[in-house]
C-alpha cells in the first residue's frame, strides 16, 4: 500500500499566507495579459474607471467581483479575455482635494496660476491616484494592468478634444445661458448625477406681500427701489397676500407672484401689483395653472434665476431674470444691505428683519429633501449660467432603439423602462465646468467676441487668421476658454479611447476588441454614462460599445441605508479581506446580490464564505489523508457514488452555463456552492470513505481527485485563491498549468432517471436518520432495515446501508416492534433492538401529531377560503399560506402512513 498523505498540508486554511503568493505568480506568468489573436474569440470588459480620489468601498467590491468572475470564466473558456482597468480624473472631486491640500500648505488657488495649480494636481494624482487599483489587486482582480488607462493622459485628452471639435463643426455643440446645478463651494456647474438628495430640517417662512393700491392721480407712497431702509407697514388682511417660501434670501430677485387662474381667492388681483417685502419693489400678479390651489397659501413667488420651474414660468410670461447670488453663494449687489453676505447668513438676518417690520406672519418647521453636491457637500443652487452644451436631440432616437431592440441587453431587463423614460425626456448636456483640473475647452475668443474651435493652439491660430483675414494675427491675441469639460465627456468615450480608437481608428486593438462584451455598472448612471457611451459608439464606430449591461444593486446595511463612511455603517473592505480572506469576501458579496437588486450586507455572509472555504479545504485534506491500496477492489457504495456524483457534476455544469448566460451570478454561485458542500462533501465523500483504519482503493481515490479538480475549475471564478492553492497541492503541475487557465468543463450526458432514483435513496437515508434521532439511538448503532417493496431501491442498497448505517436491507414484511419509515412513497421499517421500541407509545405520539397537523391545516384552510383575505393579501403572503397548506398535507400523509404501518 502507498500512503498518499502529505504532512505539510496545514490543518487550517490561512488565506493571508497564500493570496499574495498566487496573485504574484499569476502576474509573473502573464496570465492576465491579452493581445489580438485571430484564432480565438475575444471577450472584453472595460472597467468603469473609479475616481483617482477614490479608495475601495463595498460598492467597488461588489462591482469588481462580478467583473472578475465573468473575465476569469471567459479566460478558462479559451477566449482571448481582456479586462481593461483605468481611473477617471474626476474633475470636481480631485480639484477639491488639491485645493484642500494647498490650503493646508497656506496656498490659495486664487494666488497661483493655472499652470502652477496643474503641477500640484498632477503631483497629487501621481502620489494618490493609483491607490484604488492596488487595492483591487487584493481582491484578485485579473486585469491586464499593462493596459491601465487614465482619462486625462495625453492620448485620451487628445481624443476628447478631437470629439469636441468634431461635434462643434457638425453643429451639435453650442454656448448659451441655461439653468444648471451650481455648487457654490466648488464654484462650478455639476451634473445631475453629482447631486445628492439629503433629508434636512427646513423652515417655511410666510411673508406679507402688500397689494399696491391704485388711486387716481398718484399712487400711495412707494419706497424707492434703491433705498436700503426696511419698509415698515401696518397692513390689514385686505391689503396684503401671504406667500410661503423656504428661501427668503432670494426675495429681492422676485419678478412676480403667481396664482392659479381658477383660485377664487385671488381673482381680484388680476392686473394688480404687489410689493416685495422690505425692498418695496412692485411686481405683477400673474396667473398660471402650474400653481397648485391647495399647496401652501396658493401664492407662489416667482424667482426665475433660482428655480427651474420658476424659470419655465418666466419664459411663458416673458418675465425678467434677476440673479440674487454670486458664484460663491454670497448675495449679489441686488441684495442691497445684504450684498456680500453668505446666503444662509442672509436667510437668518432677513427673517429677523421681516419680523421686526411686521412682514413675517409665521415660521413653520418641516422636513424635506435638499439637493447637495456629491463632491463638496454644499447645498446646490439652481442658477442661470453661460455654459457649453451638447444637443441630445440628434442622438437620442438611435440610442433608445439600441436598448429597446436588445442590441444592447440590460440585465435585468426591468431597467429598459427607466432607460426609455430618461432618453425620451433627455435635455441638452451641459458639458462645461468652471474648474482647472480637466480637459480645457478648445474654444478661443477673439477681441471682437468671435470664436474659433480647434484641437491645438496652432490650429486655432490658423483658423482665427482665416476668420479675420488677418495673416499677422498672433496667438496672444486669442484667449482660450477658461472652463474644462465635464468628466463624463471623457468617460463616454472610454470603450473606444482605451483602444486608441480616435488616434488610429483602424488599429489592431480597436478592430479586435470592439465592441466589448459585458459592462458591469450601477443603475444610477444608466443614462449619465451607459447611454452616452452608446451614443459615442454609434457616432464614431457605427456600432454599440458593448452587448450586455449587468446592472448591480446598492450595498445597504441591515436598516436598508446605503453604505457610506459618513454614516459610519460601512466596514473597510481591506479590513474584511485581511480578516476573512478575499475569497470569503467575494463569495459573501455574491451570496445575495442578483442583478439589479440591492444587497443587504451582513457580516454573516462573509463568515459563510469563510466557512465554505474551510469546508472545501477540509474535504481536500480528507482526500489527501487517506491511505491507498492500488490492488483493492472498488466497493459497491463507492462505484454508485461515482456514477451519481458524475451525473450531478454534469448537470450542475449545464446549470452553471445557463445561469451565466442569463447573468444569474448569485444563482450560479449557489449552484456550485450546493454541489460542493451538500453533494461532494456531505454525500459523495461519506459514501467513498473507507472503514476506519482501512485504505481506499486506487480507482475510487483517482476518481475523487478528478471530481475535486473539476470542482476547483468551476469554483475558480468565484474563489480564485483557494482553488489555485488546492490545485497545486492536489497533483504535480507544469510551470504554466494553473487553475486560472485550466479549461472550463463542458457538461456531458445526464441519466436523469438514475439521478431521480438516487435522490429517493437519499430521502430514505434522511428518514432513517430522523427516526434514529427521534428514538435517541446512536448513529453508530448498525440496524437492519426492511422494505415492503424493493423495486425503488433496487441496485442502490449499498448507498442506503453506507449512509444510514444499515446492517442489512431486505424486502418483506416488517417484524413486530419495527419502526415505520416512510420516504418518497417508499415504505420501510427500521428493526430496533428488542425492548427499545414501545409500539403503543409511538402510536399515541403519531395520533397526537396527526391531530395537531389537521388543526393546523384547518386554520390555513380558513384563511385561503376567506375571499377578503385572498383579495387583499400581498402575493408573497398568499404564496406563503399556500405553501404552508401543501407542506401540511404532505406531513399529514407521512404521519398517517407511519401510523398505518404500525
Amino acid at each position: 500500500m502507498e500512503n498518499a498523505a502529505t504532512p505539510e498540508i496545514p490543518k487550517t486554511y490561512s488565506p493571508q499566507t497564500v493570496e499574495g503568493h498566487w496573485y504574484a505568480a499569476w502576474l509573473a506568468r502573464g496570465f492576465f495579459k491579452s493581445s489580438p489573436n485571430p484564432d480565438k474569440e475575444p471577450y472584453t470588459i472595460v472597467m468603469p474607471p473609479p475616481n483617482v480620489t477614490g479608495v475601495l468601498h463595498m460598492g467597488h467590491m461588489l462591482n469588481n467581483t462580478i467583473q472578475d468572475v465573468l473575465i476569469r470564466r471567459a479566460r478558462m473558456q479559451g477566449k482571448e479575455a481582456l479586462w481593461v482597468a483605468g481611473t477617471d480624473h474626476a474633475s470636481i472631486a480631485t480639484e477639491a482635494k488639491v485645493v484642500a491640500m494647498l490650503k493646508e500648505q497656506g496656498i490659495s488657488k486664487r494666488d497661483i496660476t493655472r499652470e502652477q495649480f496643474l503641477e500640484h494636481a498632477f503631483a497629487w494624482k501621481d502620489k494618490y491616484g493609483g491607490i484604488i487599483l492596488e487595492q483591487l489587486k487584493k481582491l484578485g482582480a485579473s486585469c491586464d494592468w499593462d493596459r491601465t488607462r487614465f482619462t486625462m493622459e495625453p492620448k485620451l485628452t487628445e481624443a476628447v478634444l478631437k470629439v469636441f471639435v468634431d461635434l462643434y463643426k457638425k453643429g451639435h455643440i453650442y454656448r448659451g445661458i441655461r439653468m444648471v446645478n451650481w455648487d457654490p463651494e466648488g464654484r462650478t456647474a455639476i451634473a445631475d448625477d453629482e447631486v445628492i438628495a439629503k433629508e434636512m430640517p427646513m423652515k417655511m417662512y410666510y411673508l406679507r406681500y402688500e397689494v399696491v393700491e391704485e388711486v387716481r392721480g398718484e399712487r400711495s407712497e412707494v419706497r424707492g427701489e434703491d433705498s436700503e431702509a426696511p419698509l415698515t407697514s401696518d397692513l390689514s388682511p385686505l391689503t396684503y397676500i401671504t406667500v410661503a417660501t423656504s428661501r427668503p434670501e432670494t426675495i429681492m430677485a422676485d419678478v412676480a407672484v403667481c396664482f392659479n387662474p381658477t383660485d377664487e381667492r385671488y381673482r381680484w388681483l388680476k392686473g394688480r401689483k404687489l410689493r416685495i417685502p422690505l425692498f418695496g419693489k412692485e411686481i405683477p400678479a400673474i396667473f398660471d395653472e402650474y400653481v397648485a390651489v391647495d399647496f401652501g397659501t396658493g401664492a407662489l413667488k416667482v424667482t426665475p434665476a433660482h428655480d427651474i420651474n420658476d424659470y419655465e414660468l418666466g419664459l411663458r410670461h416673458n418675465l425678467p431674470v434677476i440673479d440674487a447670488l454670486n458664484d460663491d453663494g454670497t448675495l449679489a449687489a441686488v441684495g442691497g444691505a445684504y450684498a456680500g453676505l453668505d446666503r444662509f447668513v442672509v436667510r437668518r438676518q432677513i427673517a429677523k428683519d421681516l419680523k421686526e417690520a411686521g412682514l413675517l406672519e409665521k415660521i413653520d418647521d418641516y422636513q424635506t429633501s435638499v439637493s447637495t453636491s456629491e463632491r463638496t457637500g454644499a447645498v446646490i443652487e439652481p442658477k442661470l449660467s453661460l455654459q457649453w452644451f451638447l444637443k441630445m436631440e440628434p442622438f437620442k432616437a438611435q440610442a433608445l432603439e439600441a436598448v429597446m431592440s436588445d442590441e444592447v441587453q440590460l440585465n435585468p431587463p426591468k431597467f429598459k423602462n427607466m432607460y426609455r423614460t430618461w432618453m425620451e425626456g433627455v435635455r441638452d448636456w451641459c458639458i462645461s465646468r468652471q474648474l482647472w483640473w480637466g480637459q480645457r475647452i478648445p474654444a478661443y475668443y477673439l477681441a471682437d467676441g468671435q470664436i474659433v474651435v480647434a484641437e491645438t493652439d496652432a490650429e486655432a491660430l490658423v483658423e482665427a487668421r482665416k476668420l479675420t483675414g488677418n495673416p499677422t494675427l498672433q496667438l496672444d491675441q486669442l484667449r482660450q476658454d477658461d472652463d474644462v469639460l465635464d468628466t463624463w465627456f471623457s468617460s463616454w468615450l472610454w470603450p473606444i479611447s482605451v483602444f486608441d480608437g480616435f488616434e488610429d481608428p483602424n488599429n489592431a486593438d480597436i478592430n479586435y476588441y470592439y465592441p466589448t462584451n459585458d459592462l458591469v455598472t450601477a443603475p444610477e448612471i444608466l443614462f449619465f454614462w451607459v447611454a452616452r457611451m452608446i451614443i459615442a459608439g454609434q457616432e464614431w464606430r457605427g456600432a454599440v460599445p458593448f452587448k450586455n449591461v449587468y446592472l448591480t444593486g446598492i450595498v445597504r446595511d441591515a436598516q436598508g441605508r446605503k453604505m457610506s463612511k459618513s454614516l459610519g455603517n460601512s466596514p473597510d473592505p481591506l479590513d474584511l479581506i485581511a480578516e476573512f480572506g478575499a475569497d470569503a469576501v467575494r463569495t459573501g458579496m455574491l451570496f445575495s446580490s442578483p442583478a439589479g437588486n440591492d444587497l443587504l450586507y451582513d457580516q454573516k455572509l462573509i463568515e459563510q464564505g469563510r466557512n465554505f472555504n474551510n469546508k472545501l479545504w477540509n474535504a481536500f485534506r480528507l482526500l489527501k489523508g487517506w491511505e491507498v491500496d492500488g490492488a483493492a477492489p472498488q466497493l459497491a457504495a463507492a462505484r454508485l457514488a461515482g456514477e451519481w456524483f458524475g451525473a450531478k457534476l454534469h448537470h450542475a455544469i449545464g446549470q452553471l452555463d445557463a445561469d451565466f448566460a442569463e447573468y444569474r451570478l448569485s444563482d450560479a454561485l449557489m449552484t456550485v456552492y450546493k454541489l460542493t458542500w451538500d453533494d461532494f462533501c456531505s454525500t459523495y465523500l461519506e459514501l467513498i470513505k473507507p472503514p476506519y483504519g482501512a485504505p481506499i482503493d486506487g480507482a475510487t481515490l483517482a476518481q475523487a481527485s478528478g471530481f475535486l479538480e473539476t470542482l476547483l475549475r468551476v469554483l475558480h471564478p468565484f474563489v480564485p485563491f483557494l482553488t489555485e492553492e488546492i490545485w497545486h497541492r492536489l497533483a504535480p503541475r507544469a510551470d504554466r498549468a494553473y487553475c486560472c487557465v485550466a479549461p472550463w468543463p463542458t457538461p456531458g450526458p445526464v441519466d436523469t432517471t438514475f439521478l431521480g432514483r438516487f435522490e429517493r435513496a437519499l430521502d430514505v437515508v434522511q428518514a432513517v436518520r430522523n427516526q434514529r434521532a427521534a428514538k435517541g439511538l446512536s448513529p453508530n448503532l448498525s440496524l437492519p432495515l426492511v422494505a415492503r417493496d424493493g423495486a425503488a431501491l433496487a441496485g442502490l442498497e449499498a448507498v442506503v446501508q453506507k449512509l444510514a448505517n444499515v446492517s442489512t436491507l431486505t424486502v418483506g414484511e416488517a417484524p413486530a416492534g419495527a419502526v415505520p419509515v416512510v420516504a418518497g412513497g417508499t415504505e420501510l421499517a427500521l428493526v430496533l433492538p428488542e425492548g427499545s421500541f414501545d409500539v403503543e407509545a409511538e402510536r399515541a405520539r403519531l395520533t397526537k401529531d396527526i391531530e395537531y397537523t389537521r388543526g393546523f391545516l384547518l386554520s390555513v384552510d380558513k384563511k385561503l377560503s376567506n375571499e377578503k383575505f385572498v383579495a387583499n393579501a400581498k402575493p408573497e403572503i398568499l404564496e406563503a399560506e399556500r405553501k404552508k397548506h401543501a407542506d401540511g398535507l404532505a406531513k399529514l400523509a407521512q404521519l398517517e402512513a407511519q401510523l398505518a404501518a404500525l
